[in-house]
């Protein structure tokens, strides 16, 4: 199509052999199908989590049947619910959808029923002792995800993460990398493509070109990345020259300043970074897709309209998540028509989306061809295939592999019990602290009694004479928003408090391989035990090896020996 031809009526229909439907869509709808607006998993509004961020059923289907926006993002729910709900949705749409969702920990991070893997950063651990095995879970844990996804009707899997977690520090990438290593991280996520890739579903490699040497929260400011071209082409830029040419799919931006590619934007609306460096330099022909847009990184500075019109400027093809999609949308289309933006920008990058929907969605497709794409019905979803036993066998074997154990914890007494003392940064907010969760109950088994302290509504601080023999439980991992700080802070009182008058039994720590060091324990001398998992099953395998069987009678001085 020539320019011409689309400023003939940039408000009217646009009508090109190219476009996938039998009816020519409007400017407005191209603009459109780049846009990715978010939703709950739950099928009821009274459930909606994030009521700012997530659109009611009625505002989604505005989206999807008046607006055509391109794709949904889903978090939250159960499996079953998500299937119910991507049915629907497909139902509602004109042309298929894209529907995806941040599952980096397998589709049972985000909705309940599904398998729940480990976080990457526990291949990463395996691969340091059995680079081969590791391999081998990755390409495994990629199909699993993939497989489980299609099973449920998202066809559009947010991971891998390629960063390079080289910053201890990092609060947003952390244990979500497969490591801080360059060739680790590389030979893993590779593997995990090659893994997804047995399913027509897309992969992302992200965050363009490199958050794993940030400090800063992303979602509440700008992180900088200060680092030379050269040291980012010898680090940074590897894995996701090795992921494009693995094949992934779409790659998602970050939002960090770099100034050695841009002095002025961040990269998610940088057009040296994502049109010179990503599509020209490094040949990159899928999707390039924003981050989230509502971040403050992004929104706190250029807002949603300009946000939106510079990340299409810099070379963007999807906006995740823009505040206001309505709004984003005609920003974009006014911007068009300003003469800002060429419309060419905006049908290359419409081409782009239709490849990715005929590799997403061949189920909705007739033989391949587009132009009957709203005549069809969604495929059904299949329920057998989520958390089948090899895939929960999967997920045990690569926790059990990934942790750490030394010694095992002395039981108390019925007469003189002990505290079971979890350290939480919310416990109003944990999927992984249900009423029947092991970390609570199993230790009641050796006598010691939950105490159940966190950063946020039951904050308790240690008073010496109440102190008694403690297992002390952490979960800690990178914490978006509010970091890990203050957890790590309350951890680290109450420890020193029993080390102090020697009631420290033993110490568990859930998530981050960081923590053992912050917080300076005598690994030598103390029992202690470690997994990148915070899910019950973790829970359950590090437990069954720290606590004594039930009716065992350790001593002190058997421990000791």
């Amino acid at each position: 199509m020539s320019q011409e031809d689309v400023r003939g009526d940039r408000s009217g229909a646009i009508a090109t052999s190219r476009l996938p439907a039998s009816d020519s869509l409007s400017f407005a709808e191209q603009v459109a199908q780049m846009v990715v607006v978010r939703a709950s998993g739950h099928l009821f509004d009274h459930e909606i989590c994030y009521p700012a961020w997530e659109a009611d059923s009625a505002t989604l289907s505005r989206y999807v049947e008046e607006l055509g926006v391109g794709g949904v993002i889903l978090l939250g729910g159960s499996a079953a619910e998500v299937g119910l709900k991507t049915q629907a949705l497909q139902t509602q749409a004109r042309i298929p959808l894209l529907i995806a969702a941040d599952i980096e920990e397998g589709v049972g991070q985000r909705f309940s029923g599904a398998t729940w893997f480990p976080p990457p950063m526990a291949l990463g651990a395996i691969a340091r002792r059995d680079l081969t095995s590791a391999l081998a879970y990755a390409q495994a844990f990629g199909a699993a995800t993939a497989a489980q996804s299609l099973a449920i009707g998202l066809n559009w899997v947010l991971a891998p993460v390629v960063d390079v977690n080289n910053n201890p520090d990092n609060p947003v990438i952390n244990v979500r990398a497969f490591g801080d290593e360059l060739g680790q991280v590389n030979a893993l996520t590779q593997a995990f493509i090659r893994g997804a890739q047995t399913q027509p579903v897309l992969t992302t490699a992200k965050h363009f070109p490199g958050h794993g040497d940030t400090a800063t929260d992303s979602h509440l400011a700008l992180p900088g990345l200060p680092h030379s071209m050269e040291r980012l082409k010898a680090l940074e830029l590897v894995p996701f020259e090795r992921a494009i040419a693995a094949g992934v799919d779409t790659v998602m931006t970050a939002h960090l300043h770099i100034p050695a590619l841009d002095t002025r934007y961040p990269a998610t609306l940088s057009a040296p970074t994502l049109t010179g460096l990503l599509r020209q330099q490094l040949g990159f022909e899928g999707l390039i897709v924003t981050d989230a847009l509502v971040m403050g990184a992004i929104a706190n500075t250029y807002g949603p309209y300009e946000a939106a019109v510079l990340a299409v400027e810099a070379g963007a093809d999807v906006l995740l998540m823009p505040g206001d999609p309505e709004g984003a949308i005609a920003a974009v289309v006014e911007a068009v028509n300003l003469g800002r933006i060429a419309p060419e920008r905006i049908l290359a990058s419409v081409e782009r989306l239709w490849r990715a929907k005929q590799k997403a969605a061949p189920a909705l497709l007739p033989n391949g061809a587009g132009h009957a794409w709203e005549h069809l019905p969604p495929p059904p979803i299949d329920l057998r295939a989520l958390a089948q036993p090899a895939t929960q066998q999967l997920a045990t074997d690569i926790l059990t592999a990934s942790m750490t154990v030394r010694g095992q914890i002395e039981p108390c007494t019925a007469t003189a019990p002990g505290d079971n003392l979890v350290l939480v940064d919310d416990a109003t907010d944990c999927r992984f602290l249900g009423r029947t969760a092991p970390v609570l109950c199993e230790p009641q088994q050796s006598h010691y009694q939950l105490k159940l302290v966190d950063t946020q509504g039951c904050r308790q601080w240690p008073q010496p004479e109440h102190l008694r023999p403690s297992l002390v439980q952490i979960f800690v991992r990178g914490n978006p928003f509010r970091g890990a700080a203050p957890l790590m802070d309350l951890a680290t009182t109450w420890i020193q408090a029993l080390q102090a008058v020697n009631l420290l039994r033993g110490v568990v720590i859930y998530g981050s391989p960081y923590a053992f060091e912050q917080l300076q324990l005598d690994l030598d001398t103390l029992a202690h035990g470690f997994t990148y998992g915070q899910m019950p099953l973790a829970q359950s395998l590090i437990l069954a090896t720290l606590l004594p069987p039930t009716g065992s009678s350790l001593t002190r001085r058997e421990f000791t020996d």
